[in-house]
Parts: C-alpha cells; sequence; structure tokens
C-alpha cells in the first residue's frame, strides 16, 4: 500500500468522521428547538386560561360592586392587578424563552391573586352577594379557570425542565452554546396563597 493510498483513506475516513459529526450537530439542533417549541406551545395554553380568568375578573368586580359600595378600594386593587397581569402576560406570550417576562408574569400572577384573595375575604360580610345567581356563576367559572391554570403551568414547568436539562447536558450543551439555546424561565408560584390557588368558593 503506497502512500498515495493511505493518504487516501485516511482522508475518507476524516471525511466520514466530518460528516457524521454534522449530522449529529444537526440533530442535537433540532431536537432543542423542537423542546424549545413544546415549552412555548404548552405556555400558549398558559395564555389562553390567563385571558379567560383576565375576562372573568371585570365581571365579578361588576357584580360585587352593587353590593359593596363601601369597599371601592379593595375593588379598585383588584382590577389594577389584574391590568398589570394582563400587560404581564402579554409581554411573556410575545416571549415564553425570556427568563424576565415569565418572573415579571409570575410576580404580576402572584399579586393579582393576593388581591383576589382579599377580596372574597371581604365578601364573606356580604351574605345577599354570595347568593347572587350571576356571583355563583362567575365563581364556578373561576374555579374552573384556576384548575385549568394549574395544570397549564404544570405542563409548561415539565417543557421547560426537559429543554434545559438538554441545553445543559453535554454533549447538546455546545451545541446550545453555538446557536444561542438560552436557559427558559419556571413558571414559579412564589407565595403559598398562589400555592393554594384562588379560593372562591363561598
Amino acid at each position: 500500500m503506497n502512500a498515495g493510498t493511505v493518504a487516501l483513506i485516511i482522508l475518507g475516513v476524516l471525511l466520514l468522521f466530518g460528516i457524521v459529526l454534522i449530522f449529529w450537530g444537526i440533530s442535537i439542533y433540532n431536537g432543542l428547538v423542537t423542546l424549545r417549541n413544546r415549552f412555548k406551545n404548552a405556555f400558549a395554553q398558559i395564555d389562553v386560561q390567563l385571558k379567560r380568568r383576565y375576562d372573568l375578573i371585570p365581571n365579578l368586580v361588576e357584580t360585587a360592586k352593587g353590593y359593596m359600595k363601601h369597599e371601592r378600594e379593595t375593588l379598585e386593587a383588584v382590577i389594577s392587578a389584574r391590568n398589570n397581569a394582563q400587560a404581564a402576560n402579554s409581554q411573556a406570550a410575545a416571549d415564553p424563552g425570556s427568563a424576565r417576562a415569565i418572573t415579571a408574569l409570575s410576580g404580576a400572577e402572584t399579586a393579582l391573586t393576593g388581591t383576589l384573595g382579599r377580596l372574597f375575604a371581604v365578601m364573606e360580610a356580604y351574605p345577599d352577594l354570595k347568593a347572587n345567581q350571576n356571583m355563583l356563576a362567575i365563581q364556578e367559572e373561576l374555579t374552573s379557570t384556576e384548575n385549568r391554570i394549574a395544570f397549564a403551568r404544570q405542563a409548561y414547568n415539565d417543557g421547560v425542565t426537559t429543554y434545559n436539562t438538554a441545553r445543559e447536558t453535554f454533549p447538546s450543551n455546545i451545541i446550545a452554546g453555538m446557536f444561542s439555546f438560552g436557559e427558559a424561565a419556571l413558571f414559579e408560584v412564589t407565595n403559598q396563597a398562589e400555592k393554594e390557588a384562588v379560593k372562591v368558593a363561598f
């Protein structure tokens, strides 16, 4: 076997190795894209439920207004918190991969949950309001929505965890670093009241 043949064999092996390496990199890249798209899709499900919740809150406040004339400050706090959460959700929906946007949404949702909790506590002093058919219907809708949000949040967090694990493990971390696959943030619950979800039952 002459030197030229040996050189061709080495060149062929290197070429084959290079091709395998390229396909391996493409496979990892595509896997990361798939995982990123999964958690973004999971956030879209949260977005749908949060919008449903935001739409219900003005109805809740309007119904309560007729009975709670001396609780204007509480009602205004709920609307303000709802508007802040809605704005934060719009930012997060535009880029579910942004850790900053998801953290801001988590904080805004925690604040909204706190103000809703205070409103429901105040409502305890208004038996006529608790018996109102419209309020009972809104209560049922909110309870259902809160359950859906919790379920969608869990699916999103599972997707984020899978994606983050993939982008941090070797050798995927090399491709993730080369193509700017940033870390995604969990939609975390930051206090016990939020963990327990909004108690809307009277």
